[in-house]
């Protein structure tokens, strides 16, 4: 596990094999090039690390730096990019096709509601038995539901069968809530 760690970053110290190397100081400057031991030399007298920064080029860029310090301040970068990352939800809700309107209305209302929360909304229109026939009837409570939903959601994945279910997949859209009166949404 320890070699697998060290193959994940750049070379340190003695883990550098070239034989010469284009040396950068603590602050950035360019010392120019040295034997891989002078540059070592030069990196222990200091205190600090000798690291291999670009491996590739001819000969090797190798830096002057504090390699812990390095690393935690590059685990922090990425720790915080992943606390901003924006989780995106998808929310499902079923209906059926017979549904009535008073049903209808009142999971339009819990859609809008997620749709406002900012998640994608998978709505599910579920087939029993002989219902399973007569497939456009699931497809017109989508159609409706589409059109209902038009000013604040775009439909993602339009609706397919799969097995007994229809599916349709909407996200919100930017700005939509913002625009449209409160009672027109809820």
């Amino acid at each position: 596990m320890n070699e697998i760690a060290k193959q994940e970053g750049p070379r340190i110290n003695d883990e550098i094999t070239a034989r010469t190397c284009r040396l950068i100081g603590v602050d950035g400057s360019q010392l120019g090039i040295f034997g891989l031991r002078d540059a070592q030399r030069i990196a222990d007298e200091q205190n600090l690390d000798l690291v291999e920064i670009a491996p590739n080029s001819d000969p090797p860029v190798c830096k002057v730096m504090d390699y812990g310090k390095y690393r935690y301040e590059q685990d922090r970068k990425a720790k915080a990019a992943r606390k901003n990352q924006a989780r995106v939800e998808v929310k499902e809700m079923k209906f059926r096709p017979k549904i009535d309107d008073g049903d209808y209305e009142t999971k339009k209302k819990h859609i809008l509601r997620f749709l406002k929360g900012g998640a994608r909304v998978k709505i599910t229109i579920m087939f029993r038995g002989r219902e399973m026939a007569h497939p456009e009837q699931g497809r017109m409570v989508l159609d409706r539901l589409a059109e209902d939903l038009r000013p604040y959601a775009t439909i993602e994945q339009q609706p397919k069968m799969e097995g007994r279910n229809m599916h349709m997949l909407v996200a919100p859209i930017k700005g939509a809530f913002d625009r449209q009166p409160e009672g027109d949404a809820e």
